[in-house]
């Protein structure tokens, strides 16, 4: 809460953001666009640590980047069509949402140390503190939720 006294902002020590923050962006599939998310949310990390005053250390921000990563990344190889990322967050976590027109829902392989490639999944899963597909009525939502420390 802000209290104003003759035009003067005075802080009260209340002025916590009480919602989280949020952020979208939209890509068309065109070559550089996992780039352009990883940068949007490096961008959006930042603004978190700003305005959460988030402590977050480099795990944590390369956990992000890397779930934001693959969850691109497939999205871009397996959708017919453009896909949307979603980024919430809180001083303590990071929901990283990737829509996308595929309804073909993704298979989180066995473990597999000599299989090359489709570890996307399995990277997340190790990553994120929670998984969650879903299909939605134009294709599907994978969601992620990365834990943030200071560390």
């Amino acid at each position: 809460m802000t209290e104003y006294l003759d035009g003067a902002v005075i802080p009260t020590g209340f002025d916590v953001p009480v919602e989280p923050l949020r952020r979208a962006a939209h890509y068309s599939g065109e070559p550089g666009s996992i780039a352009e998310a990883r940068s949007f949310a490096s961008l959006f990390l930042e603004q978190l640590r700003t305005e959460w005053c988030a402590e977050i250390g480099r795990r944590s921000d390369g956990a992000v980047l890397l779930v934001v990563s693959e969850l691109v990344t497939n999205a871009d190889r397996h959708s017919s069509g453009p896909y949307i990322l979603e980024l919430e967050g809180t001083d303590s976590s990071v929901e990283v949402c990737v829509y996308d027109s595929s309804g073909s829902v993704p298979q989180r392989y066995p473990r597999d140390p000599e299989r090359v490639g489709r570890h996307g999944l399995e990277i997340v899963h190790a990553l994120a503190e929670a998984v969650l597909v879903e299909r939605v009525p134009v294709g599907k939502r994978v969601r992620a939720v990365v834990r943030l420390t200071a560390e």
